[in-house]
Order: C-alpha cells, then structure tokens, then sequence
C-alpha cells in the first residue's frame, strides 16, 4: 500500500508531496566564535600604549572580574599604566534621572571630538536590586558619539556594590589615561551617594538640572549643590527659554547661600540645550577656566593627591571587608553566630567582636 494513496491513479488531480525532514534547531554551519584569546601582562600593557580599544576593553573586563587571578593581572596591568597616567581632564556629570546626562555627554562629546581631544566615558548604571542585572544602555542614548573611533564608552553595572564599582572606575580611568585619552568623562546613576565617590575621582564635578518640574530646589540635597563646581540647566530651548532662565536664577541665589569652595574657585550657572547643541561651548569655556584657575592656584595637584589618600583608604577597608567575609573560619562561624543574635543568646556587638578576634588570631 502507498504511504499515500492519495497519489494513486483514480484519484486525478491530486497529488501530495513528501514532508521535509525537521530542521536542526541549530544552524548547521554556525561556527562558534574563538575564546578570546588571553594576553598576559605585557601585551596588555603595550595594546594599552598603542590605544587598541579591543585590548583596553577586555583589560577593563579584568578590572571588573571578580575571579582572584584577573584581579591580580589587573593590578599588575594598572601598575604598568600608572606612570602614563593623570594627564587628562576629569569630569564627574551627574543630575536626576530623566536630566538628559546620556544625551548631554553625547553633545558635550562631540564637541570636544571636534576640537581633536580623545575622550573616554565611563558610565556607572544602576543595577536591580532584585536580579543584580543592569540594561547597561548608555551606548544606545549616546548614538554620535558611540560610532566615533575616538571614543570609548564603558557602563559598569553596580550589581549592588557601588563602592566596588567606583574602585573599578577609578583603575580604569587609569587605564584610559594611559591609553592616549586626555578627556574622561564619569557620568553617574543620579543624586544619591555615588556622588561621593565620583567627586573623589574627578577634577571637575557637573551638575545637570532642569526647569519648569515645579521647586527647582526641591529634592536637591545640600551636600551636592556644595560640591558642584558648575550647575548647567538642561532643555532651555522653545518655550522653556524663560523657566531655564528662572531656575538658573533660583540656582544662583542659592549658592550665595553655602561658604566658599576650598579651591577659591565660583560655580557658575549656566543654561543649555543638549538635544539643539545650545550652549555647549560655553560650558565648556567655563570648565576650561576652572581647571586653568585651579592648576594656577596650586588646588589641580592638592585634590589629586587629597584623591589619591582617599582611596589608598578606601582600597584598605574594601580588602579588608573581603579578607573578613572570604576567611573559611568566619565563614562557618557566620551562620551559628547570627543564629545567637536572632535567639537573644548574644548581642550583636559582642557577636561582631568574637567573630573579628576570631580573624585576627587565625590571620
């Protein structure tokens, strides 16, 4: 009997064709792509000297890593780099979320690109409290200046540790210095306590804000207004104009308000339009004249050496906390001794103490 009678001759006219076989759900010619291949220390360093992106980028991926043999490559790496380094100009961008910083360092970007100047932006994206994941899409709102090839754009997500994340930022700022980048520019997740940090890694800290959201001031915390070098008012085009100037204006008394910045340095307000490209030379003039200002009075070096201390500090309390958590004695004491704080068997302070004169014997 045929497999289909279907086909057999009283039936005229009909005629039923053989099935096709499943297709693979993989592409048979698909080839995986090669492992990346691993450089050692040297290597590293001269792609880095010579400005080879994909090299700098996978020594970032180092620096990021949270395995102990990249950590160490990336530290020998970041020794290399370091005589090359702080040459260039940093600057610290931040503002509430929906102030147009992506879209602001896009123009801001492009107009130091077109004065000749090789700039590397270094994003810290927040990531979810609950997944740990990050979108990591600044490159996608930064579309000119993502396709220029003297450009570099890193997000970093802060995966929940965000002092962590400014660490890392400031070895790769490093890296990026020593690469031929002469403008860095650190853009931040938005008023909060990243500030902190970024302020201790920039020679330059902006302020992003807008107008016409109601109190200008509102929301805006004292300790971030004091460390503002400049506050530049986005979106001051069409029938904004006169809110942007209103809020600049708001800005501006405000200040007179706070004592004066260590650096003798003035903030000055400004209004601008990052989608027009409005006003961009003229925050660039004044972030030229306060650099120029502080390298004349001596405070350019002072705050990169005050930087430096800070996070000598910083790197000795994270290793610290990480020696502590990492040791197998507290980690199999850690459990037992919380069980004893939650049943009110020992209180949380002498628990902290037993646990930490435990660490410093066993070290």
């Amino acid at each position: 009997m045929m497999e289909h009678p279907e086909n057999e001759t009283q039936y005229r006219g009909l005629k039923v064709n053989e099935g096709v076989t499943d297709v693979p759900a993989v592409n048979p010619y698909f080839k995986k792509p090669p492992h990346p291949r691993r450089y050692t220390t040297s290597e590293f360093t001269e792609g880095i000297f010579r400005g080879d992106i994909a090299i700098l980028s996978q020594a970032v991926t180092l620096i990021e890593s949270l395995k102990d043999e990249h950590h160490r490559q990336a530290q020998e790496i970041i020794e290399h780099c370091l005589p090359r380094s702080g040459r260039s100009v940093r600057v610290g961008i931040t503002g509430v979320p929906g102030a147009g910083k992506s879209t602001s360092i896009d123009a801001f970007g492009m107009y130091m690109l077109k004065k000749g100047h090789k700039l590397a932006v270094l994003a810290i994206d927040p990531s979810s409290e609950r997944s740990r994941g990050s979108i990591l899409g600044d490159k996608t709102r930064m579309e000119t200046l993502s396709r220029e090839k003297n450009a570099f754009i890193r997000p970093s997500p802060t995966a929940g540790s965000l002092g962590g994340v400014a660490r890392k930022t400031r070895e790769t700022i490093i890296l990026c210095e020593a690469a031929g980048f002469d403008t860095v520019f650190v853009e931040t997740v938005g008023v909060g306590q990243s500030e902190t940090a970024v302020h201790s890694m920039v020679d330059f800290f902006l302020l992003i804000q807008l107008a016409g959201t109601g109190d200008e001031l509102q929301g805006i915390k004292r300790g971030i207004m004091e460390m503002a070098d400049g506050i530049v008012i986005n979106k001051a085009d069409g029938d904004n104009i006169d809110r942007a100037r209103l809020a600049a204006s708001h800005f501006r008394n405000a200040l007179h308000l706070f004592p004066p910045a260590a650096s003798g340095w003035t903030p000055q307000v400004l209004t601008y339009s990052g989608y027009y490209n409005i006003g961009i030379k003229e925050i660039w003039d004044m972030i030229d004249a306060c650099i120029a200002f502080t390298k004349a009075n001596g405070y350019f070096e002072h705050r990169r050496h005050e930087q430096s201390r800070y996070w000598m500090y910083e790197s000795i309390r994270d290793m610290l906390h990480n020696a502590f958590y990492h040791h197998p004695e507290i980690e199999r004491l850690l459990p037992r001794m919380e069980r004893k704080v939650l049943n009110n068997e020992l209180s949380s302070f002498v628990a902290a103490r037993q646990l930490i004169d435990l660490f410093l014997k066993t070290e």
